[in-house]
């Protein structure tokens, strides 16, 4: 079963909801940061990145206990209220022709634990240790873990009759999002209980950081009963029907000392290699690579002993196990640095910049993985390379608040 948990949300005045809304915090770039809160004193980002308000290398404790600040003083001054009842709710997006619909709650720590809540991704302790610490320090998780799971008749009806009533907020956000927010039948916790798992489609370091901050309050607790809010942590739930996936890009930022003669040499080993006006693949299996300004289309040519499983065949693979690895030296992805990711939602002309910037940079742009993909390697208990799947639109924290 999938447990999931009524809450009792900390959450914007509608009248401010628009104006404290703000990206998760893990997606932009420092200057950002301080550009957004220097022009909007009430972006929930001077509580999910209050460094972003404090001098440059200012210490993580001295940034934690001014988030901490920030967020009693937008509950003190009347900015979040908090909600007197445990609450569901239904949160919509909407960008162009694209909606998705799903609810936020409370999930189950202890399922993380056991395997029904899966993932698909490694995290890097130092952002789960950043993490953990934010939440102590703030006593709250300040944004959502995004979850997808297989729909079901009972979900659906139960979401759209939900929405027909008057919505919490409805607005539209800096990015062009429409962000829309219902309070959700309780109904909804039994209909949840019928799903056997839930997937992390987006979110590891919360995830895994909320697991953290459970041990330690466990820890320290003699009188622990697995009650506590601390164990249970705040997800957006949507529909894999609903989801849109966009490539996750790489930038490697030069040739591991090879001319670039030298490497096309070598790309030519183990992949078909042709120019290319387009850039951006086409289809599974296709990866378009743009180096020396001129973007390429790369083919694998490698002739498989046995038919590659889900994770072998996904094309971040083929790109990480033939190509980043072997000619580019980049052995972890997650710790190189040499190597960069941008999320699909920032276009191909920002990996034409990054290359550009540096003679001997090569970047590539991906096909993005499908539900399909995720749910398969999540469901062998795998791992996908890190940064294989780019969501959007993005789940917008300041929203809802879940106080530990």
């Amino acid at each position: 079963m999938s447990v999931i948990k009524p809450f009792k949300a900390i959450r914007p005045t509608a009248d401010n909801a628009a104006a404290v809304a703000c990206v998760p915090y893990d997606v932009i770039y420092d200057s950002e940061v301080r550009e957004i809160v220097a022009e909007n004193p009430l972006s929930f980002l001077r509580v999910t990145r209050a460094e972003g308000e404090l001098p440059d290398g200012t210490d993580a404790e001295t940034a934690n206990a001014r988030a901490r600040a920030n967020f009693e003083q937008f509950i003190a001054d009347g900015t979040l209220i908090e909600d007197s009842q445990d609450s569901v709710f239904v949160y919509r997006l909407t960008e162009g022709e694209h909606s998705q619909t799903g609810i936020v709650a409370c999930c189950s720590v202890d399922e993380y634990d056991q395997g029904l809540i899966r993932k698909h991704e490694k995290t890097r302790p130092d952002k789960v240790k950043d993490r953990t610490d934010h939440i102590t320090a703030v006593g709250a998780q300040t944004g959502l873990i995004f979850l997808a799971f297989r729909n079901t008749d009972t979900i659906r009806n139960l979401v759209a009759e939900t929405v027909t009533g008057e919505p919490l907020y409805d607005f539209v956000a800096t990015d062009g999002v429409r962000q829309t927010v219902w309070r959700g039948p309780n109904e909804l916790v039994e209909a949840f209980a019928e799903l056997p798992e839930l997937y992390i489609a987006d979110g590891h370091h919360r995830a895994e950081s909320a697991k953290l901050t459970r041990d330690v309050c466990r820890d320290k607790n003699p009188d622990h009963t697995g009650d506590e809010e601390y164990n249970f942590v705040m997800a957006g739930i949507f529909p894999d029907e609903d989801l849109r996936i966009l490539a996750y890009n790489r930038v490697v930022h030069d040739l591991n000392g090879l001319s670039n003669d030298d490497f096309m040499a070598k790309l030519a080993e183990s992949f078909h290699v042709s120019e290319t006006s387009n850039k951006q693949p086409s289809e599974h299996g296709t990866i378009c690579m743009y180096v020396g300004g001129k973007w390429y289309e790369l083919r694998s040519n490698i002739n498989y002993i046995r038919e590659p499983d889900a994770i072998e065949s996904l094309d971040v693979s083929v790109l990480q196990t033939h190509l980043l690895t072997p000619i580019l030296g980049i052995g972890d992805p997650r710790t190189d640095t040499r190597i960069s990711f941008v999320g699909g939602g920032r276009g191909t002309n920002e990996l034409e910049r990054q290359v550009n910037e540096r003679p001997d940079a090569v970047a590539f742009s991906m096909f993005p993985t499908t539900m399909a993909e995720l749910f398969a390697v999540a469901d062998m208990n795998e791992i996908m390379p890190p940064k294989s799947t780019w969501f959007e639109p993005k789940l917008k924290d300041g929203l809802l608040v879940h106080k530990i």
